[in-house]
């Protein structure tokens, strides 16, 4: 593997620093893959969590090309999804995982969040049941410029979610991010409502792998590792997770003291 410049936790989360976001996202690539390789010659099948967003183009186009990975024994979930849009939007994060992840490596299964339903709470509850069918074996995740993790907002995060998967209203930074990302080309395209799997379900993954590089993540990084643990930031809540580590580059890291 790669040598990162710098590692230490906080409180129970691990932190990891790397000079540049190629090597951190290779290095990344190579954990997720010898961990998915050791738990498949424990068990038949795993369970895994994937986000969308920029963080993890590199990620994923390295864990795929290391190849060495059963993806026919592997389920996969996705962590968040707009309500509104079909999967055939530019931005639709079920097309996100269809091109970079589905088409690329033919898993067993991809359950996907259907943001285009008609009847959205039962598809809280039809997503919900999914995920509790099995537990999560990993999960990787992105951070939020607002310190969201997957659509769980500083407004709508809550630590004890009694929820699997729910609806929220996205805050202003939020959707302004996906603005800024390329996603949508202004913010009234952003649509203001979407699905999220709840901060209790991330939390229950067996193994959690946080990727957070860029400038414009630095004061999210800076209040999630030297805050308070808090849902106003919510992925301080990774903190409390000996299962997970969180994964920098220089320029995300450049705020910590």
């Amino acid at each position: 593997m790669l040598a990162t410049t710098q590692f230490f936790r906080v409180d129970e989360l691990m932190v990891q620093i790397y000079n540049t976001e190629a090597e951190m996202s290779q290095d990344v690539a190579e954990i997720a893959q010898q961990y998915l390789q050791n738990l498949l010659q424990q068990q038949d099948t795993a369970a895994v969590l994937l986000a969308t967003g920029n963080s993890q183009l590199k990620f994923l186009d390295a864990l795929i090309a290391l190849g060495g990975v059963d993806w026919s024994r592997i389920t996969l979930f996705h962590l968040d999804e707009y309500l509104g849009i079909s999967a055939e939007h530019s931005a639709s994060f079920r097309r996100y995982m269809q091109e970079r992840v589905e088409q690329r490596v033919d898993p067993q299964q991809f359950h996907y969040i259907q943001g285009d339903t008609l009847q959205p709470l039962v598809e809280c509850d039809r997503y919900s049941q999914l995920l509790l069918a099995q537990p999560i074996d990993l999960c990787c995740l992105g951070l939020g410029e607002n310190g969201h993790l997957a659509f769980n907002d500083p407004a709508v995060a809550d630590f004890q979610d009694p929820y699997r998967v729910k609806l929220v209203k996205l805050d202003t930074v939020n959707r302004q991010q996906q603005v800024n990302t390329g996603h949508f080309p202004n913010l009234e395209n952003v649509p203001q409502y979407a699905f999220t799997v709840t901060l209790p379900s991330i939390c229950s993954a067996k193994k959690i792998l946080c990727l957070a590089p860029e400038k414009r993540k630095a004061k999210a990084v800076k209040e999630m590792l030297q805050g308070t643990i808090n849902p106003k930031c919510p992925a301080s809540i990774l903190r409390q997770q000996p299962q997970a580590t969180l994964f920098l580059d220089v320029n995300s890291a450049s705020l910590l003291a």
